[in-house]
């Protein structure tokens, strides 16, 4: 992967439509744009991402080979590098800490990173011919309280990274991450996934695309890293599309 190069703007409506249309226009890999504030941000499944100054919204892309691995997988890559990052911020990270702790991180299916159980970042893949655009959010300095689910900040865990010293850490994981996907294949990344997602036997409630949804209990990731729940009668059921909680 090309070293990464990253751009910044003042204000954007989504650093992901921005960049896809960068790539329709030959940007190269490499490429991260970085909004200080981003107002008409989006998450999974066309949710609204709200990103006010202080945090971080950025998107990078990634050109596709005949060699790679599913696009798809490019989701796990973004999301080993991206606990990478906020491990270290919140491990090693010199300045304030309160009383010394620094969360418990884990990673959730799809591509959920939870600190102490409450969702730090977002990230969203979104593909124009072979460019694979990854928008990143991380809620760095603030973190919304109306949500279905538990949120959290890294400030609210002593730590409030610059957002343009944050990038640098994460870009340079992502782009060892890339070519570590390209050179030996989703296994090393899975198995990275693995060791920092929520332990096995985690119960875990799937909403499908369709409305309905499954319980069961977290028993890893298939070959192609699709989620293995283990439901109540003892078979297996693997997901490959789904809102996930942890129960």
């Amino acid at each position: 992967m090309s070293r990464p190069v990253i751009r910044t703007v003042a204000e954007t409506g989504s650093t992901n439509a921005d960049m896809l249309g960068l790539a329709q226009s030959g940007a190269a890999e490499g490429l991260w744009l970085r909004a200080e504030r981003q107002v008409s941000g989006r998450g999974r499944q066309g949710r609204v991402w709200v990103a006010p100054a202080g945090n971080l919204s950025a998107s990078t892309l990634v050109r596709l080979r005949a060699t790679d691995p599913q696009a798809a997988t490019l989701a796990l890559v973004a999301a080993v590098a991206l606990e990478e990052a906020v491990g270290f911020y919140l491990r090693y990270h010199p300045g304030e800490r309160r009383g010394g702790a620094h969360g418990d991180v884990a990673l959730k299916w799809p591509n959920d990173l939870l600190v102490d159980g409450a969702k730090v970042s977002g990230i969203l893949l979104e593909r124009a011919g072979d460019a694979v655009v990854i928008g990143i959010g991380v809620n760095l300095a603030a973190h919304p309280d109306d949500l279905e689910r538990p949120t959290t900040s890294l400030a609210a865990h002593g730590v409030t990274p610059d957002p343009a010293e944050f990038l640098e850490t994460l870009a340079d994981a992502f782009a060892r991450w890339v070519a570590r996907w390209r050179s030996a294949g989703l296994a090393p990344v899975r198995a990275r996934w693995l060791e920092r997602a929520h332990p096995i036997g985690a119960a875990l409630t799937a909403r499908l695309p369709d409305g309905s949804a499954i319980d069961g209990l977290f028993h890893g990731l298939d070959a192609d890293g699709a989620l293995i729940l283990r439901l109540a009668d003892g078979d297996s059921r693997v997901i490959h599309a789904a809102d996930v909680f942890l129960i």
